[in-house]
């Protein structure tokens, strides 16, 4: 979620009003701003894509509410220590948090482990082990519309007769002391981006957020008119019409089952009757088909953990087989794919499969990744139900990321324009009057300039690294992962620096290549990758030859807060996964918006933003999903490419070598061999095409006012990014809810 006090500010209309009081008592309110901690709750694009939903929503004035876990520690700080990433303890609540309200009255029970019984009257959990669910609301203000909605987070906290009762009898301080397995639930969050680890205290986590939640909802439901007579609602047809369940991603996926198990157990309702509710409440959004990220988790952690579940979903499963098998007739292998228990050494529960089948919609975040879900990862979920495949391409909130990160830019867009673009982005299409407008072009000159310069200080005060601000500002931000191919922009680094020291004298355009980004402690190559950046850096930035032509800097703990300075300074954006492997991207988005210029593959929201701009307008490279697919075909080989590219060998050679470590030779060995015999990401097979492109990069920067056209251009054109318009879709084409543009009455007038 990031900062919370100046988000406030914007979306209440009050920012220039509190700026100019605490001026009047002697303080600033940026100095204010700063104190505070990031609230950082999930991984990279996924969590903020959520936060950004969440804004839209209230700004929509749609009644939705965002569920979570009240992490005490969330998303670790990195720090950067001898080049090497080392993780410390986000300990973001040691002050207290005053934007969140405790709600004990809303305590609800969670239940673990047990076994199951089958009684003539129904289904019976019984045994089990009660962990309570205590919420904790923060408010999510629309912008400007009177509109205030909830994020509600669960912290686990154990029952007072926790290992209290028979066993444990002898000694109370121990049973005291066990609380905290119970309470250990929600103490930290799991920091693994694209990768799926089967931890059994996450399965506890995924559970324990989606059996709280769907008590909650079920109780708002009960407690809700509705125009309903009855004393206590118990009848359940009318729960899709007032009920959407959004899955982000397989991580809620126990909702359905869950579901299953609230209608079916608790509250009686017919097997079919439940299943039809079910699907009708619940959709599901899938942002990644990378397999090493899809949960498949054992079978046996199931029946230790969650017996009636497992039942529920080997039920599911044969219901679902069984209708397959029907339309199918003697096709083993379909069943064998499309099935929600995986067979094996290790039984294994498929979470994407279960989503599939128990949603009524099933969506990718960008028009490709979508196309590959439907032709892939899902093909044949698509040919049984191709109604229930959709696409919402992802987006951001203008609010945090243009208003209150670049409010330079906003103003002299607000100037031209007026305000209207603020809650509808599509009108920042009315720019492209102005991109032969030379005042115009001189602003989004200077509030770049200005932006840069800002940056460059804020560097040099908490880093004390000092960069040139009349170089262009090339950056790649995003978590640290093989196929975003933070080692692409590595090679191209050290092709600069060969470049400039085989020719010292030649005019060079200056470049500051900024690289920031978490890697999961547990991901080897992803610290390599790090470790890699730095050494560049440490050679490059102290090489006299150089001076100020190039840099490489890599910026250390990113997230929201630095997001948020960096991005409004940024000249090039670097979105350059292989084309296939990032679902959609949301950065690129938000620099796009900001007034940088994009260097990408025709992967992600990068299609579609070539398709909005003009692919003239963007820097795009590299083989597309079908050339990747060829290459798979043909077999693709690295050694072909560093026998054949001089440039290319000669960094690797470097690297090798020892040029970057000296003191340690053989330190980026590892890398090397990733890169020359198995790199699924093929880094080779795009650096001809990268250096090209790169160079063409150069060449527009030389031209200031073209350069400043394009970025023009691409302000222009980046209206359809707004999260506004993707809530939008999903209120209209799954949830079935009509946005409202209107504000509520504020609460000193009467309400009509």
């Amino acid at each position: 979620m990031g900062r919370t006090l100046q988000n406030t500010m914007v979306n209440l209309g009050l920012q220039n009003a509190c700026d100019e009081a605490i001026y009047q008592l002697g303080l600033d309110l940026e100095e204010l701003e700063e104190i505070e901690e990031d609230a950082g709750l999930g991984n990279g694009g996924l969590g903020r894509l959520a936060a950004c939903f969440l804004d839209s929503m209230a700004t929509l004035g749609l009644a939705a509410y965002g569920y979570g876990i009240r992490y005490e520690f969330g998303i670790f700080n990195q720090k950067i220590v001898d080049g090497w990433q080392v993780e410390e303890a986000d300990d973001w609540l040691r002050y207290g948090n005053p934007w969140e309200k405790a709600r004990p009255e809303y305590m609800l029970p969670v239940h673990f482990y047990g076994r199951v019984e089958h009684t003539p009257d129904g289904v019976k959990w019984i045994d089990t082990q009660v962990v309570l669910a205590m919420p904790y609301d923060t408010p999510v203000p629309g912008y400007k519309n009177n509109t205030v909605n909830t994020m509600r987070l669960w912290s686990a906290k154990a029952p007072n007769d926790f290992n209290l009762q028979e066993f444990n009898m002898g000694d109370y301080i121990e049973a005291v002391l066990d609380r905290n397995l119970a309470e250990n639930i929600s103490r930290v969050l799991y920091p693994n981006d694209n990768f799926f680890e089967g931890k059994e205290l996450r399965l506890k986590q995924e559970y324990f957020v989606v059996a709280a939640t769907l008590q909650d909802i079920i109780r708002r439901f009960k407690s809700s008119k509705f125009g309903c007579r009855d004393p206590v609602r118990t009848c359940f047809e009318t729960f899709p019409d007032k009920v959407a369940i959004q899955l982000n991603d397989t991580h809620p996926a126990l909702s359905i089952p869950e579901l299953m198990r609230i209608l079916v157990d608790v509250e009686k309702v017919d097997w079919d009757k439940a299943w039809e509710i079910t699907k009708r409440t619940c959709a599901y959004t899938n942002h990644t088909v990378l397999p090493e990220a899809l949960e498949r988790w054992p079978v046996s952690m199931f029946e230790k953990l969650l017996p009636r579940h497992l039942e529920i979903i080997y039920a599911l499963n044969q219901m679902h087989l069984d209708r397959v098998a029907a339309l199918y007739p003697g096709d083993i292998d379909r069943l064998r794919r499309m099935s929600v228990i995986e067979e094996g050494d290790c039984k294994r529960i498929n979470m994407a499969h279960l989503c599939v089948i128990g949603s009524h919609a099933v969506n990718g975040v960008a028009r490709i990744h979508s196309d590959i879900v439907k032709n892939s990862v899902f093909k044949d979920f698509y040919e049984l139900e191709p109604e229930k495949f959709q696409n919402k391409t992802n987006g951001i909130t203008p609010r945090r990321w243009l208003l209150l990160c670049n409010p330079g830019l906003a103003d002299i867009i607000a100037e031209k324009i007026g305000e209207g673009f603020i809650t509808d982005l599509s009108q920042l299409k009315k720019l492209l009057e102005f991109i032969d407008n030379e005042t115009f072009i001189r602003d989004v000159a200077k509030v770049k300039q200005e932006n840069k310069l800002k940056f460059a200080a804020y560097l040099e005060e908490h880093y004390k690294v000092k960069i040139n601000p009349m170089s262009m500002f090339d950056v790649q931000v995003k978590r640290i992962h093989e196929y975003k191919r933070q080692l692409l922009n590595c090679l191209h680094a050290i092709t600069l620096y060969n470049r400039i020291r085989c020719n010292p004298s030649k005019s060079f355009v200056p470049r500051t290549i900024m690289i920031g980004g978490k890697a999961a402690p547990g991901y080897h190559m992803a610290k390599m990758i790090i470790k890699l950046i730095t050494s560049i850096g440490e050679v490059i930035n102290n090489d006299p030859y150089v001076g100020d032509k190039l840099k490489v800097i890599f910026l250390e703990n990113y997230r929201v807060s630095l997001a948020e300075k960096v991005i409004p300074a940024a000249d090039l954006s670097q979105q350059i996964s292989t084309a296939g492997t990032e679902a959609s991207g949301t950065g690129n988005m938000k620099f796009m918006v900001n007034g940088a210029l994009t260097i990408g593959t025709m992967d992600g929201a990068n299609v579609e933003m070539a398709e909005e701009a003009g692919e003239e307008n963007l820097f795009i490279f590299g083989m597309r999903v079908e050339d990747v697919e060829a290459l798979d075909r043909k077999g693709y080989n690295a050694r072909e490419y560093y026998e054949r590219l001089p440039e290319l060998r000669q960094a690797i050679d470097q690297i090798t070598s020892g040029f970057f470590s000296p003191r340690d030779p053989g330190c980026f060995k590892d890398v090397v061999n990733m890169l020359m015999y198995h790199d699924r990401f093929k880094v080779f097979a795009d650096y001809e095409a990268y250096i090209k492109c790169q160079g063409q990069v150069d060449q527009l920067f030389m031209d200031p006012r073209e350069w400043t056209r394009k970025v023009i251009r691409n302000i222009a054109c980046s209206g359809k990014f707004s999260s506004d318009r993707t809530i939008t879709e999903y209120a209209r084409e799954i949830w079935g809810v009509e946005p409202s543009a209107t504000a509520i009455p504020p609460p000193n007038l009467p309400r009509n």
